[in-house]
């Protein structure tokens, strides 16, 4: 036993030194999105590169293969599959496993052209230039599929690359649920372009000086439980949260002084992110036990915190007061439920992190269809931008005039982010889910929001969530905490009721 103790803690060590190298390329990809010069670019890729090399080489060492060997042998009567020791082992070898399939030169080709890709896509992006980034998305594309060909998968390449951030779920599986999710919420928004009920967004585009904008949204992040003594807020052109460690989490925002929301609603997103990575218990940092479960459950806690407690009007009528006082000259005569109406304003509009809850997932439908498209070569990329075009004319009736509000607004392909797009639908899912089983537990957490108590609903998500790390698989967690496997009925009934509300449907 004092063997296997001894070797169950040189894997733990092991896969700890591992993630410290890990969070080194964290921090590079932080400090190229938001410090960074643009002549750099080059000289960052040959750093990214070296350590996706190194961490490459640690995960398939053979001495590191042989240690969890032995250990599952020393395990094998071990009929806890949740026990520490066994979570930590089944996630490790199945991480392990997948790295072995992938030749190290691919490895490094990925990050090195990724860190090309992305300055590529902020330059594009920036001059709506989208043929001066093509060259780079096409290289992404031949080596994502060359990953999904490694790696293998189930039914389609697609498979492949939706297990990096959702593991052990499969395109089969997601489909209907997103499919049923399309199906009630294209009548739901052509109900509400209907309504003659409109809100009156002008108020949103008031002067909102920036220095008061991050002070609003600094102040809001604390009090939903974002600790900035373990933390940061920078600016960025795509905003974002990463974890350099347990006490090191960054998020970052973009301004605009003539816009509200976009900046205010995004920390609050982010600081989900944040909440939920600072939460992860310490002691087990570096093995699976302190990492998130899936991007899916991750996008659950940041969805979660934005709309379902930030848009919520309980949460204003704590909040607006506070914001009069931050923005005097903008909101001094505008009402709590004016506000709270600009604020959950439906319409089809063009920049997904701007989208409205109702909306929002049919932009993540195009970018599902469209990445599954070019990954299966059913689709090239100089043809992107008009199918982009057309999608978009197809699910929300409207057109981008240019390539910068259209197919360069996001950053995820550029990064090599292909399946990543889905676990943004499947976190507004299961934040519905999660949020509905809350509220049954702790009773009407609006009461608790209008007082400016957040902390009961973050304790719940402490207990039932954060401290489990990768103790489960998405699909085990949402069974456990609500008693059902994922639905859209949650989400489905909680934008009827709260839009047919507003809207008077």
């Amino acid at each position: 036993m004092p063997d296997l103790i001894q070797l169950y803690q040189t894997v733990c060590q092991y896969a700890r030194r591992t993630a410290v190298l890990a969070s080194i390329q964290e921090l590079l990809g932080w400090d190229e999105r938001t410090q960074m010069p643009a002549a750099g670019a080059e000289h960052r890729a040959e750093q990214s590169t070296l350590l996706a090399g190194l961490i490459h080489q640690r995960w398939v060492d053979p001495k590191f293969g042989d240690q969890l060997e032995e250990l599952s042998q020393g395990l094998q009567n071990e009929s806890d599959r949740f026990s520490d020791a066994a979570v930590i082992l089944r996630r490790l070898k199945r991480q392990r496993e997948k790295r072995l399939k992938l030749p190290q030169f691919l490895v490094e080709e990925l990050a090195r052209t990724a860190v090309l890709a992305q300055q590529a896509w902020q330059a594009a992006r920036q001059n709506d230039d989208y043929p001066s980034f093509q060259p780079l998305l096409e290289r992404t594309i031949e080596l994502k599929r060359q990953q999904a060909e490694a790696l293998g998968y189930p039914r389609c390449p697609y498979d492949a690359l939706l297990d990096e951030f959702e593991p052990e779920e499969i395109t089969d599986n997601i489909q209907p649920v997103l499919a049923q999710l399309r199906e009630e919420l294209l009548p739901l928004v052509a109900q509400i372009q209907d309504s003659r009920r409109r809100p009156n967004t002008a108020l949103l585009r008031r002067r909102f000086p920036v220095a008061e904008q991050e002070r609003f949204a600094r102040a809001a992040a604390t009090a939903i439980g974002f600790d900035f003594n373990r933390g940061r807020l920078d600016v960025t052109a795509h905003p974002f949260c990463c974890s350099l460690g347990p006490h090191d989490c960054r998020i970052t925002t973009r301004y605009n002084e003539n816009h509200f929301s976009a900046a205010f609603f995004g920390v609050l997103h982010e600081a989900g992110h944040g909440i939920y990575e600072q939460n992860l218990p310490t002691e087990h940092y570096g093995t699976p036990l302190g990492e998130a479960i899936s991007l899916g459950i991750h996008e659950s806690q940041s969805r979660l915190w934005e709309n379902l407690v930030g848009r919520s009007r309980a949460f204003w009528m704590h909040f607006f007061p506070l914001a009069q006082q931050h923005f005097p000259e903008a909101l001094s005569d505008v009402a709590l439920d004016d506000f709270h109406f600009a604020v959950n304003d439906v319409r089809p509009s063009l920049i997904r992190v701007e989208a409205d809850e109702v909306t929002y997932n049919l932009h993540i439908l195009v970018r599902f269809e469209l990445e599954r498209a070019l990954l299966e070569d059913q689709l090239g990329a100089g043809d992107l931008p008009a199918v982009w075009n057309e999608k978009y004319r197809h699910y929300l009736g409207i057109v981008p005039s240019n390539d910068r509000e259209g197919v360069l607004q996001d950053v995820h392909w550029s990064a090599g982010l292909f399946g990543y797009f889905p676990t943004y639908s499947l976190g507004n899912l299961y934040a519905a889910q999660f949020f509905a089983q809350a509220e049954a537990e702790l009773g009407n957490l609006a009461e608790h929001f209008a007082a400016g108590e957040f902390r009961p609903l973050l304790d719940w998500l402490k207990e039932k969530i954060h401290r489990h790390g990768q103790r489960f698989t998405a699909a085990e967690l949402v069974r456990q905490v609500t008693g059902r496997p994922l639905s859209a009925r949650p989400l489905v009934d909680h934008l009827r009721a709260k839009m047919g509300s507003l809207y008077e449907l």
